[in-house]
């Protein structure tokens, strides 16, 4: 050990190491994998002249003081996707997208996140260090920073190779509140574009699936087109991603909360013609399946138009369209004119069709 200066943290082998259970045990290792992984890509997300202290917490500027009379809002989620790697984004990108997201949705421009890792014994360190940089490339272009954060390690077989926690903070402009209880009869609902690519996404990498034009995920942040729709005089109530269960459970979520109905149109609602197929071959509906870069919006129905032209000028709303009207007739349950002119009746997802997929 001669020669060796005392603190010295060897590098990792970043190339062909594995984790194991000494890299969550609080001791040399664990350094090592903070000081070889997370610190050198989480930096570039942090603000100029931001250091990280090593302490048990980050300690943050007052947004507030930039805008009196804001409000702060915090989400957190948890993400559990397998495989970890799919068409169009991987866990580490739809960690961040999804708790920008969720904090886009109630106005607020988010800030800050916070993550945590739960990782299994044996997960190849190249893997690791491939999903922290596509976490910190996702949070640099979303302009958010990750400013803490956790690692805790399982035994081989007690996870899917990665586990990702992630909490956020945002800051929302006074006089501004969004709620799915806010939905009013006789308001529009649209959505920013087609649905059902994210779940079919990581279910053709999971199943090794192949169609003949490829499935990409929709994974996005979605707060520049929140921006761009929160600068019209548009009196919007609802803002809301449709992930989990997909755009027909989201919409039971909001119709069961506001205590109204909706009447949808079925052909009004986009879905890729490869989502579609797929769909068909699998037995599978589009409108259950995940999504991870599209938002519902409900606002009142003299405001539409301006709100749909306001979406289709960002990029991320160019396919924004109306799907339907929030009516007063049977609270809580959603009804859908089909493209053969019948009705049909959209429940809230019943089980798990596709598990681990946001």
């Amino acid at each position: 050990m001669s020669g060796i200066k005392p603190g010295y943290i060897r590098p990792l082998d970043l190339r062909h190491g594995l984790v194991d259970l000494t890299h969550g045990a609080g001791g040399r290792a664990s350094h090592q994998l903070i000081e070889s992984v997370f610190k050198p890509a989480f930096a570039s997300t942090w603000p100029e002249g931001w250091q990280a202290a090593g302490d048990d917490g980050a300690v943050l500027t007052n947004p507030l003081a930039a805008m009196p009379g804001g409000r702060l809002v915090m989400s957190t989620d948890a993400h559990v996707v397998s495989p970890l790697f799919f068409p169009g984004g991987d866990i580490g990108a739809l960690a961040v997208h999804g708790t920008v997201n969720d904090l886009a949705m109630m106005g607020a421009q988010p800030l800050h996140l916070s993550v945590s890792f739960i990782l299994e014994e044996g997960l190849p360190l190249a893997d690791l260090v491939r999903v922290v940089h596509s976490m910190a490339q996702a949070a640099m272009n979303a302009h958010v920073a990750i400013v803490t954060g956790d690692t805790k390690v399982v035994e081989r077989g007690k996870a899917d190779g990665l586990y990702i926690s992630t909490a956020g903070i945002g800051i929302c402009p006074p006089g501004l509140h969004l709620s799915g209880q806010l939905a009013r009869p006789g308001d529009a609902i649209l959505l920013s574009g087609s649905v059902g690519e994210h779940g079919m996404a990581v279910l053709s990498q999971r199943e090794g699936l192949r169609f003949e034009a490829p499935i990409e995920s929709d994974c996005a942040s979605l707060h520049g087109l929140v921006a761009h729709m929160l600068a019209t005089p548009a009196r919007l109530r609802v803002l809301r991603d449709p992930t989990r269960g997909g755009l027909a459970t989201t919409l039971n979520e909001i119709a069961s909360a506001s205590q109204v109905g909706m009447q949808l149109d079925e052909a009004a609602i986009p879905v890729q013609d490869a989502v579609a197929a797929a769909c068909e071959f699998m037995g599978l509906d589009p409108l259950y399946l995940a999504n991870e870069g599209k938002l519902i919006a409900i606002c009142d129905a003299a405001d539409a138009d301006a709100l749909l032209q306001a979406m289709r000028a960002h990029p991320l709303g160019r396919q924004a369209c109306r799907i339907g009207t929030v009516t007063d007739e049977s609270p809580g349950f959603i009804q859908m004119r089909t493209r053969f002119g019948g009705q049909r009746m959209l429940d809230w997802l019943m089980g798990d069709p596709l598990p681990r997929i946001c």
